[in-house]
């Protein structure tokens, strides 16, 4: 398989370069041009800022075709820079998170499995576009075993005012470890649209995901993958917990977002009208058929406890929700915008039966509506930049956040940003209430909200890149192991009623000598607390040194060099398939290992080639690297692939 992988690779290199060359004959005139022929004409005079990249919150950023070492970052199944996650052994698992800063809070109830959110592709994941012409975006990677990675985007412009775009993303890997199959699916609609006076607006999406995963539980002896017996080189030959086990997460979101401005033209002061829509459904399904574990020269036994059945657990949560935010905007074109606006947040929560235990009744069904009121005021002007957002929940479940935010731009290269936050949040929904044949993965609970305050300081500059992160954690909510044996996992929902402190500094520098370069990036943690709940690792690091050179008459630009990473070891969580939920563990430490990969990367006019040797040094530095216990991380592995943008 590999050497078939190469051998594409380098038949398909070649075909780029000589296909990418002019041709020697001038395209024939005509009198009259046609539809097409103008199109193609556009094409070629159309500027990089033609082809608008923009979020729902207005964030425009434009198509880029460069090939930089931030593409190499984010050429990932994530298609974004992964610096303080840690992905599991095979493509499309789950994330360890190495750095907490990336969480972020919602103050509504969510419907929790965290673990398979890390793909799901939220509101604010969706972009927008505004094209000059068709834009094509293909993207290829190779995977583990059998399979390959697909994201593929297709969008246009009808007119000025009107764009489409349809995408979808597909991974199929079957990993190289008993019961590891990802076979994963993101499709994407959206449009946006307004009128030729900009009095209306609206942007709109639908989305369909599913994510299916083998679940093997970790491996059940880990002297044998780091032992030196040759054979359990062979992945494939380790015991793990569970030979049947798989979950499916699945999700479809409808979603649209408008405005209509009152006054019939754009003045000095104008109101607007905005309404905001999301209906949005969940399931996941946890489905076990073999409930036994047996280990060479240990009884037979239950990986997550006792349960109601003997065989063929089914077990699934569903999840809808319909959300929506009607303001009215005035705007001044010197002193800002001011919002004011209703929320009503409806969702159910719900099982198949209600489950009379011994000493507690476990119902089936949450179903809450929740309204609040809010206010939020943008101000943008010269070099400055703030948004400030407060609401506040008016119903029997209650919440509230404050949000201020505020950008400075001194100029193109340094920018300065202050974000203080103080949310009460409301408990995700699968600590409240779970039900599962496994007899101690039922509970139904009453948590208080959890209380955060964050305050974020970044600063980029044209000397470097940092920034800081300090959290209060009050109130916090997490999920513990309750049983000390290895080989028994029973995790249940805990809320801790003291206070963490969290502190984190982040530094980024790339220094340059010639054509050479040397890029890094420090994270640095630090956790106060009286009882080990918030486990990090102390230091986080990632360093790249690579040098950069073009080639054939400069129409292929040649990246290639060794990027270390690495962090500290600490008691890392551990993952839970059963839940999708990682948990508290305070027993194994994992961590201070090296990883280093090779690259070689090439942009040929819009196409940019990766080859990467990933992990290489796995069998010259030992066999325990982990991404969380019972779970190693990847083998070293040869993968390759292309990102290419077609503008027609």
């Amino acid at each position: 398989m590999k050497k078939n992988v190469i051998l594409y690779f380098l038949l398909v290199l070649p075909c780029l370069l000589f296909s990418q060359e002019k041709g020697t004959n001038p395209p024939r005139k005509s009198l009259l041009k046609t539809e097409d022929q103008k199109a193609r004409e556009k094409a070629k005079i159309a500027p990089q800022t033609s082809y608008k990249i923009y979020t729902l919150q207005r964030d425009t950023t434009y198509v880029d075709t460069s090939l930089t070492i931030k593409s190499d970052y984010k050429y990932n199944y994530l298609r974004k820079d992964i610096f303080g996650l840690l992905p599991f052994a095979n493509e499309g698992q789950t994330y360890t998170i190495l750095n907490y800063s990336l969480n972020r809070f919602n103050p509504y109830p969510e419907f929790g499995f965290t673990g398979k959110h890390f793909n799901y592709l939220d509101v604010n994941d969706i972009n927008y576009y505004s094209v000059a012409t068709p834009l094509t975006e293909l993207y290829f990677k190779t995977v583990m075993e059998q399979g390959q990675s697909v994201d593929a985007l297709v969008t246009v412009n009808t007119s000025e005012q009107l764009n489409f775009s349809i995408a979808y993303k597909g991974l199929r890997s079957l990993g190289k470890y008993i019961n590891q199959l990802s076979s994963n699916g993101n499709f994407r609609f959206a449009t946006s649209y307004f009128t030729k006076n900009k009095r209306y607006g609206v942007n709109l999406h639908y989305t369909g995901q599913d994510f299916l995963n083998g679940e093997n539980g970790g491996i059940t002896t880990l002297d044998d993958f780091e032992g030196e017996d040759a054979a359990f080189r062979n992945r494939a030959r380790l015991q793990v917990y569970f030979t049947d086990a798989k979950s499916l997460f699945k999700g479809k979101r409808y979603f649209v977002d408008h405005h209509f401005r009152i006054n019939s033209k754009d003045a000095e002061n104008n109101l607007y009208i905005n309404h905001q829509f999301n209906y949005e459904t969940k399931m996941f399904d946890y489905n076990q058929a073999t409930l036994t574990t047996t280990i060479a020269g240990t009884p037979a036994f239950q990986r997550f406890g006792a349960s109601y059945v003997t065989s063929n657990i089914i077990d699934i949560t569903k999840h809808k929700r319909m959300f929506n935010r009607v303001g009215a905007t005035y705007e001044n074109k010197t002193l800002g915008q001011f919002q004011f606006f209703v929320e009503d947040y409806n969702y159910t929560y719900r099982y198949e039966k209600i489950l009379i235990l011994d000493n507690a009744v476990v119902p089936n069904l949450i179903s809450e509506r929740i309204n609040a009121i809010g206010g939020q005021y943008d101000y943008q002007k010269n070099n400055w930049k703030g948004t400030f957002l407060y609401n506040k929940a008016i119903s029997k479940q209650t919440f509230s956040t404050f949000d201020a935010t505020l950008n400075f731009k001194l100029n193109d290269t340094n920018h300065f940003k202050f974000q203080y936050q103080n949310i009460s949040k409301l408990p995700n929904i699968n600590y409240i209430l779970h039900q599962s044949s496994y007899v101690n993965y039922n509970w139904k609970n009453d948590f208080v909200n959890e209380k955060i305050n964050t305050i974020n300081i970044e600063a980029n500059t044209q000397w470097l890149n940092a920034s800081a992160h300090f959290a209060t954690l009050n109130d916090h909510l997490f999920f513990s192991d309750d049983d000390s044996s290895e080989q028994v996992q029973l995790v249940s929902p805990k809320q801790y009623n003291k206070s963490i402190s969290y502190l984190s500094v982040k530094v980024s520098k790339e220094i340059k000598f010639r054509k050479w370069a040397l890029d890094n990036t420090i994270l640095y943690q630090n956790v106060t607390q009286e009882d080990a709940i918030l486990n990090v690792p102390q230091l986080v690091t990632r360093n790249s040194l690579y040098y950069t050179n073009r080639f054939f008459k400069k129409a292929m630009f040649l990246q290639t060099g060794i990027t270390f990473n690495y962090f500290s070891k600490h008691f890392a969580n551990d993952y839970n398939p059963l839940l999708a939920e990682s948990f508290v563990q305070n027993d194994k430490q994992i961590g201070d290992f090296p990883m280093l990969d090779f690259f070689i990367n090439a942009r040929i006019r819009q196409a940019r080639i990766f080859l990467k040797a990933e992990h290489f040094n796995s069998s010259l530095t030992g066999s325990e690297f982990y991404t969380a216990p019972n779970y190693p991380y990847r083998d070293f592995m040869v993968r390759f692939g292309l990102v290419w943008n077609f503008f027609q």
